[in-house]
């Protein structure tokens, strides 16, 4: 049986991750401003709760049916709950992105425009890099090094840029809390990342959010004091928060992640200051400045550089230098002497899975 994967599905299956990461930065970016919005309406710890509520009802109705349809189908799924560390892991970044980060971002947007909030979070890519880097195996890739410093050199253009709207302020209590919200999204990455490799994306996305849930539980009576005296369009705001940048973005951000590295997967994130840019001035009247422009478009191109050179899965697309350690570096293989197994394109890495050997035609 030939190793070589047909060309057209190996860029189908690269391209539905890369579809997937561009869902999740365009409604996470709608999360800053919409959390902007609300801010007047819904305090930190019941806007949280309220959001992750509205995430969790659909996602487990999602996950209700998928398996029941696996049953109809015959065939075997999976435990409902992980176990042992891998619970552990799905638990531990639920709390810290779900709930953590959350709250401290809502409570940002109270003294950050959503531009400078979005600004400070996506300093979390920098530090997912650098752990990834040191602890998960990944290097430092060059590509990956000089597309996320021409795209973080365009965030700080955004930062001096700043916003032309009188009422557009920031300080230091919402830096530091834009900071914390960065460490905690970082942390919830890198932790997800570990569960990604014996956990599918929907169950971590839900079991997280559930987690998330529970953290925030002790908000619940706020909530239902603030929901009494909230207009239709907050409530219906505060849901869109939890079905959209939360149980479709986290989802789509999960099945990403778990095919590609997380060190590129964050750069891609870089983005979401420049589309923030944008909504903000579209919807809350927070105008860009030209130097902020031009920062959002280095952002956008250096996300370019990170993702165009560097493949959306580690086992496809990286031609190895010498197949055969008996061939001339400078001698073509046979393609006889070359074997190997063809595996799913796409398939998160398990820990009980043996390594799998393909080569791929550029």
């Amino acid at each position: 049986m030939s190793s070589r994967l047909p060309a057209a599905s190996v860029s189908a299956s690269a391209s539905l991750p890369a579809l997937a990461a561009i869902v999740t930065v365009v409604l996470w970016a709608s999360a800053f401003v919409g959390i902007r919005a609300l801010g007047d309406t819904f305090s930190p710890g019941s806007m949280a709760f309220l959001r992750l509520l509205a995430a969790v009802i659909p996602l487990t109705v999602i996950v209700a049916v998928v398996r029941l349809r696996s049953r109809s189908a015959g065939v075997q799924a999976r435990p409902l709950l992980p176990r042992g560390r891998a619970l552990g892991m799905v638990m531990a970044y639920g709390v810290a992105w779900f709930a953590g980060y959350t709250i401290l971002l809502n409570w940002a947007e109270r003294h950050l425009d959503a531009g400078t909030a979005a600004l400070l979070v996506n300093l979390a890519p920098i530090l997912v890099a650098v752990a990834a880097g040191l602890f998960l195996g990944e290097g430092f890739p060059r590509h990956l090094v000089i597309g996320m410093s021409i795209a973080f050199g365009g965030v700080v253009l955004i930062a001096l840029g700043g916003s032309a709207t009188a009422d557009a302020h920031a300080d230091w209590l919402g830096i530091v809390l834009g900071v914390g919200a960065a460490v905690l999204y970082a942390t919830g990455v890198l932790i997800q990342k570990s569960a990604l490799r014996t956990v599918d994306a929907l169950t971590a996305t839900w079991l997280g959010a559930v987690a998330g849930l529970v953290a925030t539980a002790p908000f619940a009576p706020v909530a239902v004091a603030e929901l009494a005296g909230a207009q239709s369009e907050a409530i219906w705001a505060v849901i869109y928060l939890g079905v959209g940048p939360t149980a479709i973005a986290f989802s789509t951000w999960a099945y990403a992640l778990a095919r590609t590295d997380a060190s590129a997967m964050a750069a891609t994130t870089l983005v979401v200051p420049a589309i923030v840019i944008v909504l903000s001035w579209a919807l809350l009247g927070e105008l860009p400045t030209g130097v902020g422009i031009v920062g959002g478009l280095l952002c956008l191109a250096g996300v370019a550089i990170a993702r165009r050179l560097l493949p959306m899965s580690p086992r496809v697309g990286r031609r190895p230098r010498n197949l055969d350690p008996s061939s001339s570096p400078m001698t073509p293989l046979d393609p006889r002497r070359v074997s190997g197994t063809t595996a799913t394109e796409g398939t998160p890495p398990c820990a009980s899975s043996p390594p799998v050997s393909r080569s791929v035609d550029r």
